[in-house]
């Protein structure tokens, strides 16, 4: 006699309660919303010269961070992601919730420390001058404050301020790997909640473009981004391609349908799915050939829009427009072209905005010179985001109304 099994529950639904945002356009949905329909791009080609970035615009920290010990004992990019995440949890109505904070799940993307420029250069000073005797390196490790060594450099530690300044002490995990980790919080927040792991999670990221050893790095790479300033569909594969980095904290609270009506909370959007891979990258093509096979296993069918984080870099970015091209009928926005590119939050933003969007039943402006991007008059009942690293790392996610 055949064995009787019971029939697998069906996954739960994920709902986008709370978006957090804080970036060059401002801080809040309401503030971006109107920035992106009138076409507003912030850009320093100056203080970096030759490299532009998209700085942080101005916030008073005190809002989200009260105590000035932490915000002391934070560097910058963990402060925008504290804030960022008091932002969601605000706009989530569960700030101050002890109880239901307490129940909180959090993932964050994050990067490594940020480097101490005068201790850096002092020892490289030394050392080129010839005068550093026999252990001065160790010395100069152990005594002064450095990423390694430095708690508040640790990339766990935005998600220790979170806790710590906003009460969010569920189960808390860290994500490492540039864009990729962005794609992984969101798809391994969706995975637990659908699964019935988790009931709700706060997720996001957050990034400080405005560093010099960081646009060094990158520079290293050819990846950064000189003056003057172009969208980024209009950079193309020549001297001057490459990406503008960005400064900006992402956070998104997500929930189970259950968990959120039994609270009396309405949903910006639902979170579908998410799906990530990682081309090999070897030869032409990869990218383009990665992203249609995510397409497909995201069952979009013919979406209403797509959300891209598309950097400017190449090779990535040009494959990834041969990947556009055959959806050549599906409206079109990149993010980077108004925030920059912000790394490890750079999907959560498309996720953020794509909330947005469907929240409100449009898509915002384009703002493209190329024709890339166009204007839609129909109101999304689904929005793709899509995110390609600018190195490594492909991932999608489906973003669907509320009705």
């Amino acid at each position: 006699m055949a064995e009787s099994r019971s029939p697998q529950p069906a996954p739960v639904e994920a709902w986008i309660t709370g978006i957090g945002l804080a970036t060059s356009l401002g801080e809040g949905p309401e503030a971006h919303w109107q920035a992106l329909q009138a076409g507003t791009i912030n850009v320093d080609e100056t203080t970096f010269k030759p490299y532009v970035v998209h700085p942080l615009a101005p916030v008073s920290f005190d809002a989200q961070i009260p105590k000035k010990g932490d915000q002391r004992q934070m560097e910058a990019w963990q402060r925008i992601g504290t804030y960022a995440a008091g932002l969601a949890l605000a706009s989530a109505g569960i700030k101050g919730n002890a109880d239901i904070l307490a129940r909180t799940d959090m993932i964050v993307a994050a990067g490594g420390g940020e480097r101490d420029l005068t201790v850096d250069s002092g020892i490289l000073n030394t050392e080129m001058q010839g005068n550093a005797a026999p252990g001065f390196l160790n010395e100069r490790l152990m005594s002064d404050l450095r990423p390694t060594l430095f708690l508040a450099q640790l990339s766990n530690l935005l998600a220790g301020n979170i806790a710590i300044v906003h009460g969010v002490t569920g189960s808390s995990r860290t994500f490492m790997g540039e864009e990729a980790a962005g794609f992984d919080a969101a798809r391994v927040a969706l995975a637990r909640i659908a699964s019935g792991q988790s009931d709700i999670a706060l997720i996001g990221a957050a990034h400080n473009g405005e560093r010099k050893d960081l646009l060094m790095l990158y520079e290293f790479g050819h990846f950064a981004l000189k003056a003057p300033f172009r969208p980024v569909w209009a950079r193309g594969a020549d001297s001057n391609s490459g990406f503008a980095l960005g400064s900006g904290g992402v956070f998104l609270v997500v929930e189970s349908k259950e968990h959120a009506e039994a609270r009396g909370a309405k949903p910006f959007a639902r979170l579908s799915a998410v799906v990530a891979d990682h081309a090999r990258r070897k030869s032409g093509g990869e990218v383009t050939a990665t992203l249609e096979r995510l397409w497909n296993r995201l069952g979009a069918g013919k979406a209403a829009a797509i959300i891209t984080g598309a950097t400017g870099a190449e090779p990535a970015t040009a494959e990834e427009k041969a990947f556009l091209a055959a959806h050549a009928g599906t409206p079109v926005r990149a993010t980077a072209t108004r925030f920059g590119h912000l790394v490890e939050a750079q999907f959560p933003l498309g996720l953020a905005l794509a909330a947005l969007s469907l929240s409100r039943g449009e898509l915002f402006a384009p703002n493209d010179p190329t024709g890339v991007e166009v204007a839609s008059l129909t109101a999304p009942s689904q929005i793709v985001v899509v995110g390609t690293g600018h190195w490594r790392g492909e991932g999608m996610a489906l973003v669907e109304a509320v009705r």
